[in-house]
């Protein structure tokens, strides 16, 4: 949905202005370096051209047949790796993550921006995944019932949660204090509407850039 048809005073990102009583608590976006490399696969892809070029090299007859065949393999992988960072930019660009103090937003889009509406009343559950740069994924978990569809939520959504997608913030900068924020807020909102409070259990940052699964709720 284009911004021009939107109501005048909406906020970016989200879908219209503001109802009484709700107020932004935090925006952000996915940050580029996090998308290209753990949406995107980057190092993947460049492992795998990576390992064809060494194939190549070592089945070449001469130092010049190598040359031959290694140059433009590797000159393809990185134009696609280029390709995949204009993606992970894109995205970046036309992303915006929204926590008020009754729901989280979740606006995306390259070609067709999507907006979708998580209110914590729906949320049952959220985890924390976070990196040694600082930033992390939030993954949410809805409760019984509800489901968004995955390829609607991609690359916004947990992976490989097909049957029940989890909406996600991911590669969010400055996760901890996000998290902490978004932790204050559900349960202050779960307070003043007397409904159970989900929960974001965070994992303690390991020295690898992959710290492993994540952990779930309680």
């Amino acid at each position: 949905m284009s911004g021009d048809f939107l109501p005048e005073g909406t906020p970016r990102g989200l879908p219209g202005p503001l109802p009484a009583g709700e107020r932004i608590l935090w925006q952000g976006a996915p940050s580029t370096g996090g998308l290209w490399v753990r949406a995107y696969h980057a190092r993947l892809v460049a492992a795998w051209f990576a390992a064809c070029a060494l194939a190549l090299g070592l089945s070449a007859g001469s130092p010049v047949a190598a040359l031959a065949t290694v140059g433009p393999t590797l000159l393809v992988g990185a134009v696609g790796l280029a390709l995949l960072w204009l993606f992970a930019w894109l995205t970046h660009r036309t992303t915006v993550y929204t926590i008020t103090n009754r729901r989280i937003v979740l606006h995306a889009g390259i070609a067709l921006p999507v907006t979708h509406n998580v209110p914590f009343a729906q949320v049952e559950g959220a985890a924390l995944r976070a990196f040694t740069d600082g930033s992390g994924d939030l993954p949410l978990r809805l409760r019984p019932g509800l489901r968004i569809a995955y390829l609607q939520l991609w690359p916004h959504a947990r992976p490989w949660r097909l049957a029940r997608t989890e909406p996600m913030l991911r590669s969010v900068p400055d996760a901890d204090a996000v998290a902490a924020l978004l932790a204050r807020a559900v349960e202050a909102h779960a307070e003043a509407s007397q409904t159970a409070r989900p929960m974001i259990v965070p994992r303690p940052r390991a020295v690898q850039e992959n710290p492993g699964r994540l952990v779930a709720a309680e």
